[in-house]
């Protein structure tokens, strides 16, 4: 079960980035559902992983195209605002030939208010693991405590710091951080309660500590980069489908190896959706 921000995502590839009131021409387009936890659920239905994408979209006609793309990839959605008249989150994402990186402008989740629905907590047992991104914040810490409750674990997205991951990180038996999370008082987040600590640096070996004092690093492997949007999204639904198949976590390495596996595949090709062709076993 993924929890979290859907969006709709365009990608433009461009082989320059326009400056101040110029223009640039895109080399190719893309639409397609997008956001740190609709990104993860697709990636987990590509691994085979039966997937329920818990989120906020609405009734516009842009939360349409989210939820056709995601059935296409195997996702199936719980909308928790179906009603919400205003538009969905809509990301524009600008990938540069040659290098594959990416900028991004977005509005999140401000617009569409996401309460929490009558059985999250059957939905929440039901499943092998839940992955949260902390967007949508009250579903969020919502899904996490139910998991807690129901002895399934729980997978943090924690990209930048928001003041939700205060309640989130105690719940988290996976707190995956990108090298940019910081807590706000310098805190660790082992010392707030997560079992385990990831951080991921791009290209670089992954770092991992657990509060039994294990750590240690997985090497990422070296390829030419395509296109690096989405990248970390699918990082984190491959490492939720290895912790949904080894709930105790007991060996964290091991599903580190799988996640930068599937991020490598992930980068290697340029586009939201083409890449998921390549994965190895997908379903």
């Amino acid at each position: 079960m993924c929890v979290g921000l859907a969006t709709v995502d365009l990608v433009y590839r461009v082989d320059r980035l326009p400056g101040v009131d110029e223009k640039a021409q895109a080399t190719a387009f893309d639409v397609a559902a997008g956001g740190p936890a609709a990104n993860a659920a697709v990636t987990a239905a590509a691994l085979g992983a039966d997937v329920t994408l818990i989120t906020a979209i609405g009734a516009h006609p842009l939360g349409a195209l989210i939820r056709a793309d995601l059935a296409a990839c195997g996702v199936e959605v719980a909308d928790v605002a179906p009603d919400a008249t205003a538009p969905p989150p809509v990301s524009a994402v600008t990938v540069l030939e040659g290098t594959g990186e990416r900028t991004i402008v977005s509005r999140n989740a401000g617009d569409v208010a996401a309460g929490v629905p009558e059985g999250l907590d059957r939905a929440v047992a039901a499943a092998g693991a839940v992955l949260v991104d902390g967007h949508h914040p009250a579903l969020a810490v919502a899904a996490a405590q139910a998991a807690h409750r129901a002895g399934r674990p729980v997978v943090l997205d924690a990209g930048h710091w928001r003041p939700v991951f205060a309640e989130l990180l105690p719940l988290a038996d996976v707190a995956a951080c990108s090298a940019a999370f910081r807590h706000p008082d310098g805190a660790d987040p082992l010392d707030l309660g997560s079992r385990h600590v990831v951080v991921t640096r791009g290209p670089r070996p992954v770092l991992w500590r657990s509060r039994d004092g294990r750590a240690g690093e997985v090497a990422v492997p070296v390829v030419a980069a395509a296109d690096t949007a989405g990248a970390g999204d699918a990082f984190h639904g491959a490492l939720a489908v290895a912790v949904a198949r080894d709930p105790a976590v007991a060996d964290l390495p091991a599903a580190l190896r799988r996640a930068v596996a599937v991020a490598a595949v992930r980068v290697q090709h340029a586009g939201p959706r083409a890449w998921l062709r390549r994965l190895p076993g997908a379903g």
